[in-house]
This record gives structure tokens, C-alpha cells and sequence, in this order.
């Protein structure tokens, strides 16, 4: 079968023991492809998956919207406390009620306020969005440069980042990998000479992933099918190959998914839905900075050699042979797959890193390909600033450990080995990067990726509980073993993820509001910051409420990156 790949008939060559063989062991059969796919992605994604407490805000915006459906049975309307959460859509707060209520049945304690089991979802899509870069890169290239380049998009930092946590995007990557890659198949189909039957597969694949990318997130799905449509038909000069897309029949079936919801929730709260989400949340992004996290264009390619490390560390080598190659259907495909896309994040004015997670596959098939056919550019200059990327490993592994020992020892000595794994194999890639080939020091940069995870994910952040203050002040208070503890905060700490942890009633005030609260019975907490202590002891004195000192709880708000200094007081009203 003739290749539509940058790679034109790569030779399946052996490269000898170790990772190499590895990799020659898994090519043999998709069965051991997708199993070896699956076991990098557990030991990828898993190293603090359970341990690390909510995350602000995100994480704990939509866990709390979902754990709020769970508790009032309504799942149409989606609300975080009193407020209503418009801005997304439904579907990432459906799969985790489902995974909640799961937790529940399978007898999971405290199921309703344990966090992994609200990002299972992004866990599930993140493997599902592996093994679908894979299906999707045989399209392009053989199965063991699509093997590879599900590794890149398994290891990359930014990938790793999302599956831990249960927000949107994971699961959006998934269902725009399902997308492209079926469009992809009909594209390089209609190119075959004579063209390959159409067949009714391929569209509805791609139609009912657009749908559950809708339910996800919106219209980004969409974009991105519609960006490269366009982008091939200006290229191709010819858009005749959509017809077997069966847009009509295809956009229908779209509707026929996406439709119920919307309309249930049109006919609950009538035109906030798409107030909020369009014109709030969809177009105040396009135009300006939201919350504070607007960057000018080339926000993305600067934090894309550190968001698809290690992938990204042959970008520059792989980039002129892609280019050379753009006349290939394959890559012409590709290309067309992340520029305008990556064209329009850069000029949104609200840049978040995981924006462009969805083009990152696209990139690591490229990238594979040059790889696999041992095409990268010999150029001096940009091979020296390349290897410089396979430091970084090693300046993480001997700065963690050196910070991890000074605040505590114990800590070090646990990140160690990992932190260690991780310069090794660094090292090892920088130093054989020009003698044993490009692969190998990319197999070895993904086993050091794999060790940053478990030093970071599975040693760090757990042991660190002055990065989540929340679990802090949580564990504090359930330590009263009051049948049903309330709490009530000042307005200097208002993050989700103390709704989440300590319930969907948990108020927050001023100082004098707060000792209110307290006054209202037993079984009731008080978190207060310095400048409103004075305030709060004078109401709760005015009021007689008898209360004591529980604790006082120092630690750092990773959300706004300030310091976080409270008390915790406990009701002593009888």
C-alpha cells in the first residue's frame, strides 16, 4: 500500500538491546502495541493520582458542579454552590457524577468528597487519547513509528499534567483525536488512485465525536475539523472529497446528539446558558485577557518545548523536513491539522498552556516520521540548542532533590532514586544523541519524563501539604469527629476546593459574619485570617458565643500564589 507519510517506506529496522528492543518486541502485533501503550500510560499518569489533594481552581470548580449533581439529582442544571456554572458545557460533569456515583456503589469511602474518583474520567480519555494517537498515526506511517509517536504524546509533560487532573481537557483530546482521525482516513482515502470507496464508518465517527466534543467544551472540536478542511481545500485547490464526509446526514446526527441538553436547559433557564457561555466566557476570551491570564502571540510556542518535552526536543531538527514534505498528503494533512488551529490560539487574547493539547498528536506524527526515516536536519546550530533540551532531566533531578533535603530529609531521600533515574537517562540521551541514533535518545528522554512524574507527582506534591491548604484545614477539622461538621470562611480564603472537601454549605464571610455563623450551633468550625480576627472575636464576644482556638494553619494558596495564614476556630454552644 502506497505511504501518505512524511516517512516514504521506512525500513522496520532492529536498533539493538535495551528500550530499542523494547520497542521491536511491541511492534510485532497492534496487540502489543496498544498493551505497551497502556502500561507506559499507567506508569505515567498514576505516580500521585490518588494522593494529591483537590487542586484550585479548576479541578475543584467542576469536581464540586459534579459532586453537586450527585447530591440534588438535577443533571441539567449545573451550579457550583448557589451560582451557576454556564461556561462549559455538560458532559465532563456527567462522566463524573458517573465515576462518583460508582465510587458510591463499589463502596469507595466517602466517595462524594474523594477526588480521584472525579478525575477518572481525564485519566480513562488520557489512555484512550494514547491509543487513538496511535490508530490515528497509521494512517500516515507504519506501526512502529506509530508506536512512537503515541509515546511522545503519552510522556509529554503537558499530557501528564491534565490526566491527573478532573477538568475538561483530557477528555477534549480524546474526542478530537477520534475526529481527526477519521477525517483523515476519508482525506487520504479520496487521494488514493483509483480512490477508495466511501463508506458510512469514518463520518460517523467523526460526526459523533464532534458531538461529544460539543458536550465537552464547545465548539473547539468543530474548529478544528473545519480549520482543516478549509486549510486542505486551499492547499488542494479542490474541496471534493467532503462529500464523502456526508455533511448532511453527518451534522444531523450531531444535532440529534447535542440537541436534548440544550434544549433542557434552554427550557430551564431560558437564554443564560448561552449568555454566559458565549458571550461571558467563549467571546470575552477571544477579546481579552480572562482572569487575568491574557499573552501576547507566541505565548504557546515558547511553553511548547517544555509542554510536549520530551517530543519537542526534536521539533527543530524534524521542522525543515516537514516542510520540505508539505506537498505529501500526509503531511499536507497534518500541517493542515495544527497551523490555523495553532494561528488562532496565538492570537486569542486568553492563553491557557492546555489550549493547544489537541495539535500536540498531530506534531508527534510528524516528528515520528522524520525520526523513523532518519531524515532530521544536520544543522549545528539548532543540534546544539537541541540537546540542550535533554538537560533538562538532569537540572530537575539535581535541583529537586537539593530543595526536597532542605525542607525535609526524609523527602529527599525518598526522590532520590527517581530524581536520579531521571539525569541518568537525560544524561544518556544527550551524550549518545549523535551515536546510537535519534530514537534511542528519545526512548531514553521518555523513561526520564516517566521518572519527573513519580519524583514531582507521586513524592513531591503528596508530602508537601502546605501547597494544599484546604486538605489541611479538612483534616483539621474532621479530626473533631463532630457527627456533621459546618465551616465558614473570611474572604481572604475562598477556594472551591474547601466547598469540595468540607461540603456544599460551607459559607463565607466577613470576620463578624463568620462569628454569626458560629452562633448558629454546634458542631461549627471558623477559618480566619489575621486582619479579620479582631473583628470576628468582637461579634462572637457581643453575641456570647463560647468558641476555642482549634489551630492555626500556615501554608501557600498555589491559586493566586500567596501566602496563606489562618485560624481555626470550633463553637463550644451547647
Amino acid at each position: 500500500m502506497e505511504s501518505h507519510s512524511v516517512e516514504t517506506a521506512a525500513p522496520q529496522r532492529r536498533v539493538g538491546p535495551g528500550l530499542g528492543a523494547l520497542l521491536d518486541f511491541a511492534v510485532l502485533s497492534h496487540r502489543r502495541a496498544a498493551a505497551l501503550l497502556v502500561v507506559v500510560c499507567l506508569i505515567a499518569f498514576l505516580p500521585g493520582f490518588f494522593q494529591i489533594p483537590p487542586v484550585d481552581r479548576d479541578e475543584s470548580r467542576f469536581a464540586q458542579a459534579s459532586k453537586q449533581m450527585v447530591e440534588s439529582g438535577d443533571y441539567i442544571d449545573i451550579r457550583f454552590q448557589d451560582e451557576v456554572r454556564y461556561k462549559k458545557p455538560v458532559g465532563i460533569y456527567w462522566l463524573q457524577s458517573v465515576a462518583a456515583k460508582a465510587g458510591d456503589a463499589l463502596g469507595v469511602p466517602n466517595a462524594h468528597r474523594t477526588i480521584w474518583l472525579y478525575r477518572l474520567p481525564s485519566l480513562l480519555a488520557a489512555i484512550g487519547a494514547v491509543l487513538l494517537t496511535y490508530w490515528t498515526a497509521l494512517a500516515f506511517v507504519a506501526r512502529r513509528t506509530a508506536v512512537l509517536a503515541a509515546l511522545m504524546t503519552a510522556t509529554s509533560l503537558l499530557l501528564g499534567v491534565e490526566a491527573r487532573l478532573a477538568t475538561t481537557d483530557a477528555t477534549l483530546l480524546l474526542m478530537s483525536i477520534a475526529a481527526m482521525g477519521a477525517l483523515a482516513r476519508v482525506y487520504l482515502g479520496s487521494r488514493h488512485q483509483p480512490p477508495h470507496p466511501a463508506s458510512w464508518r469514518m463520518p460517523a465517527l467523526l460526526w459523533t465525536a464532534i458531538a461529544g466534543g460539543v458536550l465537552i467544551k464547545g465548539p473547539l472540536v468543530l474548529m478544528f475539523v473545519a480549520l482543516t478542511i478549509l486549510a486542505l481545500g486551499i492547499a488542494d485547490r479542490s474541496l471534493r472529497w467532503v462529500r464523502d464526509l456526508r455533511p448532511v446526514p453527518g451534522f444531523l446526527w450531531m444535532l440529534l446528539l447535542v440537541a436534548p441538553w440544550f434544549i433542557a436547559i434552554v427550557a430551564k433557564t431560558g437564554d443564560d446558558f448561552f449568555m454566559k457561555s458565549v458571550g461571558d466566557d467563549m467571546l470575552a476570551k477571544v477579546t481579552s485577557g480572562q482572569e487575568a491570564h491574557g499573552a501576547p502571540p507566541g505565548y504557546y510556542l515558547l511553553l511548547f518545548w517544555i509542554t510536549f518535552w520530551p517530543g519537542a526536543v526534536l521539533a527543530g531538527l524534524a521542522a525543515p523536513t516537514i516542510w520540505k514534505a508539505r506537498a505529501e498528503p500526509g503531511a499536507r494533512f497534518l500541517l493542515a491539522w495544527v497551523i490555523p488551529s495553532w494561528i488562532v490560539f496565538e492570537l486569542v487574547m486568553t492563553k491557557l498552556p492546555h489550549y493547544v493539547l489537541p495539535l500536540y498528536p498531530a506534531i508527534a506524527i510528524l516528528i515520528a516520521g522524520i525520526v523513523e526515516k532518519n531524515a532530521l536536519w544536520r544543522n549545528k546550530w539548532i543540534e546544539h540548542g537541541t540537546i540542550g533540551w535533554f538537560l533538562l532531566p538532569s537540572a530537575i533531578a539535581i535541583g529537586v532533590p537539593i530543595i526536597f533535603v532542605t525542607m525535609s530529609k526524609d523527602l529527599g531521600l525518598i526522590a532520590w532514586p527517581f530524581a536520579g533515574a531521571a539525569a541518568i537517562f537525560g544524561l544518556f540521551a544527550w551524550r549518545l544523541f549523535g551515536v546510537d541514533g535519534a530514537e534511542r535518545a528519545l526512548l531514553r528522554g521518555m523513561v526520564a519524563s516517566v521518572s519527573i512524574s513519580i519524583t514531582v507527582y507521586a513524592v513531591t506534591f503528596p508530602m508537601l501539604p502546605s501547597l494544599f491548604p484546604s486538605q489541611v484545614v479538612a483534616s483539621e477539622v474532621r479530626a473533631k469527629a463532630c457527627a456533621d461538621p459546618h465551616l465558614a470562611s473570611t474572604f481572604n480564603y475562598q477556594e472551591p476546593s474547601l466547598v469540595f472537601l468540607l461540603g456544599t454549605e460551607t459559607k463565607f464571610s466577613d470576620g463578624p459574619g463568620v462569628a454569626e455563623f458560629l452562633h448558629g450551633g454546634p458542631c461549627r468550625f471558623a477559618l480566619v485570617d489575621a486582619r479579620s480576627e479582631r473583628a470576628f472575636v468582637q461579634r462572637a464576644n457581643s453575641l456570647n458565643v463560647r468558641f476555642t482556638l482549634l489551630n492555626r494553619v500556615d501554608g501557600f494558596n498555589i491559586s493566586n500564589g500567596k501566602r496563606f495564614a489562618m485560624a481555626i476556630f470550633h463553637s463550644e454552644v451547647p
